[in-house]
């Protein structure tokens, strides 16, 4: 058994190259952009990349290339029913409703003078997304109809880019004066404002279709479960000052006694149900409590989640200590592997 991983900055195969390491698994860096890719990978039976939503090559070649492997034989992290609607919130509304997991009651239109249409007989206000972004990049709240009806002409006229240097600027200013930023972040973020990123240039503006969530009032906080096989870790995110993200807000509790065990439940019985690797699920209540899904991802930030004290098991058994949650992706792969290759 060998694997392959590619090898990217701030991503998870710093700590997939250092658990190989520490384990003894046999493992070859490669570069994935490399014409020859698979070629490179005739000697290996798995494959991980970290791809990432904000990294244009990654956007435009991971999944091409993974699921391409998947067809030949090879294990791959994020596997196809892991990956395929990575930062797709559109997708991710299907899959969800497909599979009937409990998700925010979400619409999406292709169609203008449908969307307009609605807009005239729902309730507001609703949270508009657009279906790509993280960190509760690209939300809005709308609050009236009038506010709808601007969103739904400009996606169906100009657009939206990918990247909102008005919001970004102003999430920026308010976590450097709560003091979640020091002064060179701020500064980066205002350059980074000024002057577009190079996956902004490259990536075409989102329009074509709108995407609208009801909005869940009263949560002041979400839920983030993040499974990997047969086990999970999560953490409480407080909601902005003055907002109603929780997304990308920095304040964190790490206490497992304020973590709703239903979601952890939740989560596992809806991972085993779809067949997903790796997922984190965000969870807010509905007005009886119910808990319901915003989004989910296969990626996520790994420093964030270093200070959780422990994880549970598909058991709801929980288990005290520091953990290694890239290292059982590893795992993970490595036994599908050797399960699959004891059947033939």
């Amino acid at each position: 058994m060998k694997l392959a991983i590619h090898q990217s900055s701030n991503s998870f195969s710093e700590r997939w190259i250092q658990y190989c390491k520490k384990e003894n698994i046999e493992f070859k860096i490669v570069d994935a952009f490399d014409s020859n890719i698979i070629k490179q990978l005739e000697d290996c039976n798995i494959f991980m990349w970290h791809h990432h939503h904000a990294e244009f090559k990654d956007v435009i070649a991971a999944k091409r290339i993974l699921f391409a492997l998947e067809h030949a034989g090879i294990k791959v992290f994020p596997n196809f029913k892991t990956g395929w609607h990575f930062d797709d919130k559109v997708a991710q509304k299907y899959l969800l409703e497909a599979i009937n997991a409990p998700l925010v009651p979400s619409y999406v239109f292709y169609d203008k003078n449908q969307a307009l249409n609605w807009a005239k007989e729902t309730s507001y206000p609703k949270v508009f997304k657009l279906k790509g972004g993280a960190g509760a990049a690209n939300v809005k709240l709308v609050k009236n109809h009038n506010e709808c009806i601007k969103l739904i002409k400009k996606s169906f006229g100009k657009g939206f880019s990918q990247f909102d240097r008005i919001n970004n600027l102003k999430d920026s200013y308010k976590k450097y004066k709560n003091g979640q930023y020091n002064f060179k972040i701020f500064l980066k973020s205002i350059a980074r404002s000024l002057i577009n990123t190079d996956f902004s240039k490259k990536q075409p503006n989102e329009k074509g279709y709108i995407y609208f969530q009801e909005f869940m009032p009263n949560n002041e906080c979400d839920i983030r479960v993040i499974v990997i096989g047969s086990k999970a870790f999560a953490i409480k995110r407080l909601v902005r000052e003055n907002d109603f993200r929780a997304s990308g807000s920095g304040s964190i509790i790490y206490n497992p006694l304020e973590i709703d065990i239903n979601c952890v439940k939740l989560a596992f019985e809806i991972n085993e149900k779809a067949g997903f690797e790796c997922i984190a699920y965000d969870f807010i209540y509905n007005d009886q409590g119910v808990p319901l899904i915003v989004e989910i991802s296969y990626g996520f930030s790994m420093k964030a989640y270093d200070t959780c004290p422990g994880y549970w098991d598909n058991n709801l058994n929980w288990y005290e200590g520091e953990f290694n949650p890239q290292g059982w992706m590893v795992e993970l792969l490595c036994e599908d592997f050797k399960t699959i290759s004891s059947l033939s």
